[in-house]
């Protein structure tokens, strides 16, 4: 029957309603679909396919199609966004995949819906939203004009409002301008492809705005992202990656906010590795080691999923398992600028707060920190707001918090890195350094503008030196327990138990829920 015949019979019907249906899972035709899978690209509705627990998808919009212009509705299947929900490992997921084979996955009136309709359901049924981006952005000429721009924006006062209550995750794929950069830069955990662009407009509109030409790569590739605004936390090579590493995140998050994070099965010879550390942790104070070795040794094996390891080097954050549950391991780290904390790293570190507050996941600090990194560079990226930033989210988290000092923890960031009473127990290694500066340091500014001899300040700097081993901080209840190296893992599992939040079932109060995502 031709679909333009009126059908007439419920057999008709059905017949013309299978008919559009074919039609609108075509995409934007075989041949654009062939292009991309030779291009080693895959399309909006086979991610979805691998992304899912198979045959789970139940869509959402199917026959959706542009309205704004007549000669729209049969160019427009889906109107360029596949939309629904399933399941990854047997638990439900709202899913938005951006078609670029149609209008670019570009933003109209009825896909705008059908995110809304996704957004609002994950939300109020409690289960997280996935955002599959390749967008060129907003729909020319429709959003064109007053009325375009009354009709297509501004209609969902909550288009872009976070209160945490559900894990947001965001996968840039391709071309991400407008809407999908936004949603990216929302989410709780953004991949990234090599080869794709996360920017507020596409490089033509960038090129004409300043007047010059502008690269993809350098206006919002991969290697900006990952490395200097750290919008991105995780880079792939492929699609099926990035793919993976959705799956991989969500296993470590609650489906929503009222609900503790998933406890997992723990790996056979996790409590061998602490052993370890002794070797890893090196005999004189001044020589760096990679601390993702150190946290390795104390989480379950094999469980450490690390966010933007590219950006903010001076810190290392990431989820984990402890005894098989969840735990946000923020840590010092001695291979960039001694692990004294810059601009960076503290934007890293209040953000993975925020995250792990709103999601139920206790936090543990591992300290080793000279304290901040200081200098005119810093203070131009508003140094002090930073540090209080992350200082502010610290003290808000209402999930247990347990620091562990390791080495040094000097000045601020001593109380930065969960000191005193900014965490509910504090563990302290035999190795630990506890001032307010570095002994060094500390010799050349008492003895400033005086004719100290070397030897002076070498009794000055030993002295220091003793008045700041582990042990001060012992004595006073500033640290409540003292223990090896290798007895970490098993004090930190023993120590979650004790901190656990048994009243509220082990949910927190969620204080900082809208907190920007981004600042």
């Amino acid at each position: 029957m031709n679909q333009s015949q009126l059908p007439e019979t419920l057999e008709e019907k059905l017949e013309q309603l299978g008919q559009r249906e074919e039609t609108a899972r075509q995409m934007g035709g075989k041949d654009k679909i062939a292009r991309r899978t030779a291009a080693g690209i895959m399309n909006a509705r086979s991610r979805i396919d691998a992304l899912l627990d198979p045959g789970t998808f139940s869509e959402t919009g199917l026959l959706g199609v542009s309205t704004v212009y007549e000669e729209d509705r049969d160019k427009t299947p889906a109107d360029g966004k596949v939309a629904g929900f399933g399941l990854i490992d047997n638990r439900r997921v709202g899913v938005v995949s951006n078609d670029f084979t149609v209008k670019g996955a570009s933003s109209s009136m009825t896909n705008m819906k059908k995110i809304g309709h996704v957004k609002r359901t994950a939300t109020d049924r409690g289960f997280p939203l996935i955002f599959l981006g390749e967008s060129s952005g907003a729909r020319m000429p429709d959003n064109m004009g007053s009325e375009g721009m009354g009709t297509m924006l501004g209609n969902d006062p909550h288009q872009y409002v976070r209160h945490r209550e559900t894990p947001w995750v965001s996968a840039v794929l391709g071309q991400c301008f407008g809407s999908s950069a936004w949603y990216s830069c929302l989410a709780d955990f953004t991949v990234m492809r090599k080869g794709a662009v996360l920017a507020v407009a596409s490089p033509a509109l960038a090129s004409l705005a300043i007047g010059q030409k502008v690269a993809p790569e350098d206006l919002g590739g991969w290697k900006l992202h990952s490395e200097e605004t750290g919008l991105v936390d995780r880079v792939v090579e492929t699609d099926e990656e990035a793919l993976a590493e959705i799956r991989k995140f969500l296993s470590y998050m609650p489906s929503h906010n009222g609900e503790t994070p998933p406890v997992a099965e723990v790996h056979e010879g996790s409590d061998e590795a602490a052993e370890y550390i002794t070797q890893i942790l090196p005999d004189s104070r001044k020589r760096g080691y990679d601390v993702r070795k150190i946290i390795n040794c104390i989480v379950d094996l094999e469980s450490f999923f690390e966010f933007k390891p590219r950006f903010g080097r001076t810190a290392v954050t990431g989820l984990a398992r402890l005894d098989g549950r969840v735990v946000g391991m923020v840590a010092n780290n001695p291979l960039a600028k001694a692990g004294a904390l810059d601009v960076s790293g503290c934007e890293k570190v209040t953000r993975f707060l925020v995250m792990c507050d709103s999601f139920n996941i206790p936090i543990i600090n591992l300290v080793d920190t000279p304290g901040f990194v200081i200098g005119i560079e810093g203070e131009k990226k508003k140094a002090p707001g930073k540090i209080m930033n992350f200082m502010t989210a610290l003290q808000m988290c209402t999930v247990p918090k347990l620091s562990v000092i390791m080495r040094k923890s000097y000045g601020q960031a001593y109380l930065n890195m969960g000191g005193g009473r900014n965490s509910d127990s504090v563990a302290v290694w035999p190795t630990a350094e506890v001032s307010f500066m570095d002994p060094q340091y500390a010799t050349e500014v008492v003895t400033w503008g005086k004719d100290a001899s070397d030897e002076e300040k070498s009794a000055i700097r030993e002295e220091m030196e003793r008045n700041s081993t582990y042990l001060g901080l012992a004595q006073i209840f500033a640290a409540q327990s003292v223990i090896a190296p290798q007895d970490t893992r098993k004090y930190l599992i023993e120590e979650l138990k004790i901190q656990q939040l048994r009243r509220s079932g082990g949910i927190g109060r969620h204080n900082m829920a809208s907190w920007p995502t981004t600042y």
